[in-house]
């Protein structure tokens, strides 16, 4: 029998892509894409989308039974930068979803979750290099609350109600296909579509400024790899590290200057400099390489070839139409 899936929060950034993914591989009639608008047509007109609240139990149980779901995928969420103007919303937004899903798995409406944390669990206090899996975490942003506490909460269900829930904590995610949605790490992605748009980027973090990040490629195959493992093979039910690469925004630039001599950057540091600097250099992620073999693929130099090479198809094609 088929799993039959539902992703809340298909309409951002990696629930966009993980749809069409998850349809790819298990079929369109067998992935519900659901959000709270239809802000993302793509994937509203690519198979089955439903408006689900993720903040209103009703909604998502509703949809839940509509279709027999059986797996959910919860990517609503408000990131870190936008996250710090909206505290109050982000914690209401990001805690309640958690708490739905969960409790519908323990009444058994439902058997596996994923949701995703990040390493914005960390903070100022925690080793910057190769940051273990276990370490101090004291985050300090409203975004890196939340997923601490997300985690503690996805471990005590599995505990306490033997509920089927798996996690990564994500770096920064780069992506040309959808825009970037208010993470702190959003310069790696605009300062591709500012390359090719302007020839200048002004950077909103400092040029050393170095953080985890990973292609989108790689973050949707560790995301399909640790639900597809056997249960026996997720030994941590909080969230598992997970790493690719790490660089600076001055690393990028020379990056983009091999294919776009003329490129230029500048840097204007603003509030998102204080969460970055709160956040590790680089990740240690030997448990998800050991327990379910995870394995990223795309390097810098892999990532600018492809990032420039299908935003310039993106924009030319803009501006023959």
């Amino acid at each position: 029998m088929k799993s039959k899936i539902l992703i809340i929060g298909a309409c951002g950034q990696i629930g966009s892509e993980l749809t069409f993914k998850l349809r790819q591989l298990y079929g369109h009639d067998q992935v519900i894409a659901s959000d709270i608008s239809y802000s993302n047509l793509d994937i509203v007109n690519s198979g089955i989308f439903e408006i689900v609240d993720a903040q209103n139990y009703a909604s998502v149980k509703v949809c839940v039974e509509k279709y027999g779901i059986d797996t959910i995928y919860l990517m609503a969420a408000m990131l870190s930068a936008t996250g710090e103007k909206f505290p109050m919303k982000a914690w209401d937004l990001n805690m309640q979803s958690l708490f739905h899903v969960l409790n519908l798995a323990r009444a058994k409406f439902i058997k596996k979750v994923f949701w995703p944390s990040s390493i914005a669990v960390f903070g100022p206090t925690t080793p910057k290099e190769y940051t273990p899996q276990y370490t101090v975490m004291e985050p300090s942003t409203v975004y890196g609350i939340t997923k601490q506490v997300g985690e503690r909460w996805c471990e005590y269900y599995h505990n306490k109600y033997g509920v089927d829930v798996r996690s990564l904590r994500y770096p920064g995610i780069i992506s040309w296909k959808t825009l970037p949605g208010g993470g702190t790490t959003d310069y790696a992605v605009e300062i591709y579509h500012k390359a090719i748009t302007d020839g200048f980027y002004d950077c909103f973090l400092s040029e050393k400024t170095e953080l985890p990040m990973m292609f989108m490629d790689d973050a949707i195959k560790a995301t399909v790899d640790i639900m597809a493992a056997s249960n026996d093979a997720i030994k941590i039910r909080s969230s598992y590290n997970l790493a690719a690469i790490s660089f600076t925004p001055q690393e990028v630039a020379e990056s983009i200057k091999t294919h776009l001599p003329d490129f230029r950057i500048s840097y204007t540091p603003d509030y998102r400099q204080d969460i970055a600097d709160s956040w590790p250099k680089s990740i240690n992620d030997a448990y998800a390489r050991q327990d379910w073999k995870w394995k990223h693929a795309f390097k810098l130099e892999d990532i600018t070839k492809e990032m420039l090479l299908q935003l310039n198809k993106k924009y030319s094609a803009t501006l023959s139409t």
